[in-house]
């Protein structure tokens, strides 16, 4: 069989919402504390306890329906997921199951099915060489997490390549982390990945058998996990033989899929309502409280960049997604004389950003927005070019102070005068008359010695086009 075959991908995402305590008891919330520590006879499902909803969570599950235009239920209800595993101390998991809280909503191109609110499940620490469940010595469970307020999200089969995932999962945690609901940190568990991968003919409307992909920690193992699954799933097709749906675990330190169990359905779990809990009903109060705390999100932001700034794209995009450096942009502007465009700014936002590190904040760097501004000025002005420029950026980030004297103790002011850079010039072109004839024949490479030549008689003071100016003049091009 050789058919050629497109991916079919959905995502079912668990987010950890950042609120003080659990979700159904007042134990506070951690990472990283002794195990077993901040439990209590509610998350540790002792006969006789009633859980309590923490409102916050609500809170937040409301504030993500309005920020991915999901509808929100008038009613919505707790079920009781049953199943048995070492990491649910009560048997079962206090979720919701027909009626969640949200539902048909979008995030870019990406519709999302449902988010529904519950509870985490307890930590399961596998010991011995590797640490992997399949060849650990003993496993041991810490509560700490059991009960941490979880946000699901189910996408619909919308995405069609591991690359399309791994950037709508980027795009969905710097949303995440603007609304200020989760640490969205994958590597402290706080943004948990599945992936629901199919394959089917191009251009056929059906569905393919899917499988899931459990737990991927980080986007690059997501994108390499999907990828995996894709290759043994078109393997299967090719060769005649059929696709089972089953659970899949991802090893990225060997590249290998390995089958966790088959796939349930929602009947194994024998949901049915939870008695203890009532009914989530979000009143005008909490939809207004939830629609105010929505502050600008990143798409609404890249869209005002490239509207009120006239930004690039790539650069409306980066500096919108990652908001420590959006807001530092957006201050720098406010202390930019008028010839300076936001365009130039943002430049030096992006050099700024590359020195210090995409997860610094340069408002805690040695940099200020003023200075920022007044450099981007210089050297919009030509009082100084931009090779100068970085290395006033370069001494700015290692100990800050003010640009003009930077300027004027490393000697980068532009040169005054037109008539000692032409004469360095024809100094450069009688040096080089070799480069000089190739120039006059038309070739523009060959002016490559004659502008290192002047530069390092200026000391990297002349501005890279006005020399090549001054060189086009000299040889009557």
């Amino acid at each position: 069989m050789n058919v050629e075959l497109e991916p079919v991908i959905g995502l079912e995402i668990h987010v950890q919402l950042k609120t003080r305590t659990k979700m159904f008891c007042s134990c506070a919330l951690s990472f990283g504390e002794e195990p077993n520590t901040r439990t209590c006879p509610i998350c540790l499902g002792l006969p006789g306890t009633l859980p309590v909803t923490n409102a916050q969570a609500v809170h937040f599950g409301l504030m993500m329906a309005m920020a991915f235009d999901c509808e929100i239920a008038p009613k919505s209800i707790f079920h009781r997921k049953n199943y048995f595993y070492p990491d649910l101390a009560k048997g079962y998991q206090i979720s919701q199951y027909d009626i969640p809280l949200c539902s048909n909503g979008r995030l870019g191109d990406v519709r999302i099915h449902r988010i529904h609110l519950e509870e985490d499940a307890a930590k399961l620490v596998h010991e011995g060489a590797s640490g992997r469940i399949h060849d650990s010595d003993s496993s041991v469970v810490d509560y700490n997490r059991g009960g941490t307020p979880l946000a699901e999200m189910v996408t619909e089969p919308d995405l069609r390549s591991a690359e399309q995932a791994r950037d709508w999962l980027n795009l969905l945690r710097v949303t995440l982390r603007q609304l200020g609901v989760s640490d969205v940190n994958m590597e402290e568990g706080s943004l948990r990945c599945d992936a629901n991968v199919s394959v089917r003919p191009r251009g056929s409307s059906e569905l393919g058998t899917k499988t899931e992909l459990k737990n991927m920690n980080s986007f690059r193992f997501v994108m390499q996990g999907i990828n995996a699954e894709i290759a043994r799933q078109t393997a299967l097709v090719q060769a005649g033989e059929p696709v089972v749906q089953e659970t899949l675990h991802f090893d990225p330190v060997t590249g290998r899929l390995s089958s966790l169990r088959s796939k349930e359905e929602a009947h194994d779990y024998r949901y049915f309502p939870e008695p203890d809990l009532v009914p989530v009903a979000p009143t005008e109060a909490m939809l207004e409280r939830a629609r105010t705390a929505i502050p600008e999100l990143p798409a609404a932001r890249e869209e005002r960049y490239g509207r009120d700034f006239s930004l690039g794209g790539d650069t409306a995009r980066l500096l919108a997604y990652e908001p420590q450096f959006g807001d530092y942009f957006e201050a720098t502007t406010q202390e930019a004389t008028a010839g300076v465009s936001p365009a130039v700014l943002a430049n030096w936002v992006t050099e700024l950003r590359t020195r210090i590190g995409a997860s610094s904040d340069p408002a805690e760097s040695k940099v200020t927005p003023d200075a920022l501004a007044v450099l981007a000025a210089l050297v919009t002005e030509r009082r100084i070019n931009a090779s100068a420029g970085r290395q006033v950026l370069d001494t700015l980030v290692a100990e800050g102070g003010d640009v003009a004297a930077i300027v004027e103790r490393e000697g980068l002011a532009a040169m005054d005068s037109d008539e000692e850079l032409a004469g360095i010039v024809k100094a450069a072109l009688e040096a080089n008359a070799d480069a000089a004839a190739k120039v006059r024949d038309g070739n523009a490479k060959a002016m490559g010695p004659i502008v290192g030549y002047v530069m390092r008689e200026t000391k990297g003071r002349a501005d890279g086009g006005e020399v090549g100016r001054l060189v086009r003049e000299q040889l009557g091009i």
